[in-house]
């Protein structure tokens, strides 16, 4: 289920209030500070305590590569 585009223009990181951006119907990514948050059924969960850290660096590539050229 894709994110509203609508939704995606107010979306920001709780934790630095930052954009994010779309990974798939997978995740809301924040590379700043390589924070991936999940999308659960459509539903993002901006929870900083659920949050995963992306400290791997081809798995931050990954991220970046899966959401280039992807728009909310």
């Amino acid at each position: 289920m894709a994110l509203d585009g609508k939704l995606l223009d107010i979306l920001v990181c709780p934790q630095d209030r930052g954009p994010l951006l779309v990974v798939g119907d997978e995740y809301l990514y924040n590379p700043r500070l390589r924070r991936a948050y999940r999308i659960d059924d459509g539903i993002p969960v901006l929870l900083v305590d659920e949050a995963v850290d992306i400290s791997d660096e081809a798995e931050h590539q990954r991220m970046l590569d899966r959401a280039s050229g992807e728009t909310g």
